[in-house]
Parts: C-alpha cells; sequence; structure tokens
C-alpha cells in the first residue's frame, strides 16, 4: 500500500540485490512528487546537461520525512509521461521546486480527479503549456474553483481524455489568456455554444472526433472570434453550410483550416473556403470529392477554385503555378454545357480569355520508318525497325540485296539535310540515334574485293 504523501518515496536500485526483481506495479499509481523526486534526481538527471537545460533547485526547508533530496536538477520543461502518476503529493514541495517551470507534459497517466491536477498546477506559478492526454478523466466533474487554478495557462492539450464539452467550456471562461486548445479523439459529435467569447485563443485542434453537421462547427466562431487555425482533420464533415455574409463574421480572423478525410463530395464546398475573408492555408487531402482526379488534376483544380490562398496541402503556391493551373481549369470545362460550369470558370474566362484545348504532342521515341534501300540499280521500299542496330539492319538486307553482312558497306541518306550520305560504320549502334524519319534512304554499297 502506497504510504502519505508526505511519506519517502520507495526508490529501487538495481544492484541492491543481485537478480532483484522489477518492484510490483502500484495500483493506485503514484504521486507528481515522488516521479519529480526519482527522475530528476542528480544521479538520474545530471546537472546542465546544456546551456539552460535545468536548474538546481535547493528548498531552505522541507518537510520532515520528504521524499524529495537535497536537491534537484529541474529543467523548466517537465516530461513526465507514462510515470503511472493518480496523485499530486504535499503541495508544499511541489511549490518549493517547481516555481520555475513553465511546461509540464502529463501524458498517459492515471489522473482521473480534477483535484489532484488542480493541487499540481495551482502550485507552479509560472506554468504555461499542461499536457494531460491519455488520462482516464471521462464523467469526471471540474468545480470551478478548481478550474481557477488553471488561469495562467496559455496551451493546454485534452487530447483522448473524454472530457465532456462542459469542462471544456468552463476552462475556456477561467482561462483568460488561453491561445490554443486540443481536443482530438474525444468522441464529440456535438457541442454547445458559450455565453462566454474566448478571445484570445487561436489554435483550436479538434481532429479524429465525430463532427459531422456544419451547425457544430459554427458555433466555434462565436466562442472563438479570433481563431487563426482550424484543424478539424478526420471528422468526416459532410458540408459547409453558412453562406458568404455568415462566414465573414463568424471567422474573421481565419487564416489556416484543415478538413483532411471529411465528407466534403461538392465543389460548392471548396468555393465557399473563399469566403473567408483571410484565409490562405487549406488542407483537403482525402475527401469524396476528389477520389476520380489524378494528383494533378486535384491540385491544379484547388487552385484555381482558391485564388486567395498561398499553401495547399502544406506546399507554398507559386505565382507561376498558380496561372498553369488557372489556364488547366479552362480547357478542363471547355466542353462541359453551360449549365455545369462553375462560377470560377467564368471568372477566369474573363482574365484569360477562352483558351484553345492544347495540341497533343506524342514525345515517345518513333519505333518504325519506312525507308528507301537503295543497291546498284535496285530500288526497294522496306519498314524498318528503329530499336535495332546496324548490324541488326545489315542481317534484314541480305536477303533484299542479295550481299553477305561482311560484302556490304552502308549509308545513310537523310532527305530533309543538306549533308551528304553517313557511313553506318558502327555495327552496334542503334538505327533510332540517326534520327531515321519516313523517306528517308539506305544506300548499300557492295565492298570491292
Amino acid at each position: 500500500m502506497q504510504g502519505s504523501d508526505d511519506s519517502p518515496a520507495r526508490v529501487w536500485f538495481p544492484n541492491q540485490l543481485e537478480g532483484a526483481m522489477e518492484p510490483p506495479e502500484d495500483k493506485e499509481g503514484r504521486t507528481f512528487v515522488e516521479v519529480i523526486s526519482e527522475k530528476y534526481s542528480p544521479e538520474n538527471f545530471p546537472y546542465r546537461r546544456g546551456p539552460g537545460m535545468g536548474v538546481v533547485v535547493v528548498p531552505t526547508q522541507g518537510p520532515q520525512g520528504s521524499p524529495m533530496k537535497d536537491r534537484l536538477n529541474l529543467p523548466s520543461v517537465l516530461v513526465l509521461n507514462c510515470c503511472g502518476i493518480s496523485r499530486a503529493g504535499d503541495q508544499a514541495e511541489i511549490s518549493a521546486f517547481c516555481a520555475h517551470v513553465m511546461e509540464l507534459d502529463l501524458s498517459h497517466n492515471k489522473l482521473q480527479d480534477w483535484h489532484e491536477i488542480s493541487k499540481i498546477v495551482s502550485n507552479i506559478p509560472n506554468l504555461e503549456f499542461l499536457n494531460l492526454s491519455s488520462n482516464p478523466l471521462a464523467g469526471m466533474t471540474l468545480e470551478p474553483r478548481c478550474a481557477e487554478t488553471f488561469s495562467r495557462v496559455r496551451r493546454l492539450v485534452l487530447n483522448n481524455t473524454q472530457v465532456s464539452w462542459d469542462t471544456v467550456l468552463l476552462l475556456t471562461r477561467e482561462i483568460p489568456e488561453l491561445e490554443e486548445l486540443f481536443l482530438c479523439l474525444n468522441e464529440y459529435s456535438s457541442v454547445s455554444a458559450s455565453s462566454v467569447a474566448c478571445p484570445t485563443l487561436r489554435l483550436l485542434h479538434i481532429t479524429d472526433n465525430s463532427l459531422q453537421d456544419w451547425a457544430e462547427v459554427r458555433k466555434f466562431g462565436s466562442m472563438f472570434p479570433s481563431l487563426d487555425t482550424l484543424v478539424m482533420a478526420n471528422n468526416n464533415l459532410a458540408s459547409i453550410q453558412d453562406n458568404k455574409d455568415i462566414l465573414q463574421r463568424l471567422f474573421p480572423n481565419l487564416r489556416s483550416i484543415n478538413l483532411h478525410n471529411s465528407g466534403l463530395n461538392q465543389w460548392e464546398d471548396i468555393e465557399k473556403l473563399n469566403f473567408f475573408p483571410k484565409l490562405e492555408e487549406v488542407r483537403l487531402q482525402g475527401i469524396p470529392l476528389l477520389q476520380t482526379y489524378t494528383n494533378a488534376e486535384r491540385r491544379s483544380l484547388m487552385i484555381a477554385q482558391l485564388p486567395s490562398i498561398s499553401m495547399l496541402n502544406g506546399s507554398s503556391v507559386t505565382d507561376s503555378e498558380r496561372e498553369d493551373a488557372e489556364r488547366f481549369f479552362i480547357r478542363y470545362y471547355l466542353d462541359y454545357p453551360e449549365e455545369e460550369l462553375p462560377f470560377r470558370y467564368h471568372s477566369l474566362v474573363t482574365k484569360y480569355g477562352k483558351l484553345e484545348p492544347l495540341a497533343e504532342i506524342d514525345l515517345r521515341p518513333r519505333c518504325r520508318a519506312q525507308v528507301e534501300v537503295h543497291c546498284e540499280e535496285k530500288v526497294e521500299q522496306l519498314n524498318i525497325r528503329l530499336d535495332q542496330t546496324v548490324a541488326e539492319l545489315k542481317k534484314q538486307l541480305t536477303t533484299v540485296v542479295q550481299l553477305s553482312t561482311n560484302s556490304m558497306r552502308l549509308y545513310y541518306i537523310d532527305k530533309g539535310s543538306a549533308f551528304g550520305p553517313e557511313e553506318m560504320k558502327y555495327n552496334t549502334r542503334a538505327l533510332h540515334s540517326y534520327s531515321i524519319q519516313d523517306g528517308d534512304e539506305i544506300l548499300v554499297v557492295p565492298k570491292t574485293k
């Protein structure tokens, strides 16, 4: 049974007993104080591994029976994930040792009581980043007086905690300078709007939930009026339902949106992205609308539809790429009936004119050519393969000119050139390297004995 918060921490050393067993798992979990005492002791965390990496904290006095060493080498960024933490431990010791800590990662622990979490947070006065991902907080109630202890946090990560949306609203009300909020993998299918806006939030990361209706997404606009980045990948959002006026009013500062693997299946939804007045970065892969297009077509059609974006799926859109995409867009819709043409088509035709289809040019090397074979007074029309060598051509000509391969010289005559015949003296040279065309001549000259 784990001792009280004031009892000494149990520290296991591998050399205490030969063949010692691993310490039994504490089913009740460990305290925050025990974990930092062990992990950041001078033995396990040497001081000054790099400039500014750590701070030696020497408490002026600690409680009798404290598990703390005489000093701890605590950095300002504490990473305590997967440590089995379920309780805070002695708050006086947290306050004494963590006054300088600015970032705290408590992900993948056993914290399921907001009161215990608030004990930790309330004693770290400079805390700006807190990661509570993958702690079992489903169904746990956060009291307003506990929520107040989070007021200094600017970046909060609650991924895969199943915290209720009411808890999220309480935290956004009590954290006056919250800038980034991560709520992935929490099984939200709907959200409720808050009566109090959170004007400082700029990044909302809410991927891998079940938000399918735009009516839910719309609420983020009124709740977070300064929202700059909205990451909603893997939510199967069906469509963007609002008109231009509403989108401009609700999301006046949205600069970046991620809708990877959503359910968007109409070009009208893509066109509506133009209604966000400051949008310049879009991520849109894995949506049903684009499944039938090639990768090149997807990118070109998207760029042409979104004239204000400068980044698409993580890649910059250059001026030359935009012009090529817009010209491609016009040609792509040339044969569509008038009633099926997208609105963007007409504005691009105004810009570039109605372009003609690009000529199809076959750049593949020619495989065969029809040539005239001249040997003394004899002339034969012959269709030859251009992937063969001079030696192979000589073998083909033996039945035509009645000469052995060793008894003939070959000359190539380019009918379109002013130069004279070129002797084909290298038996291993491929015929296509002569650029032979239909109508050219092969002159066969018998060797003199």
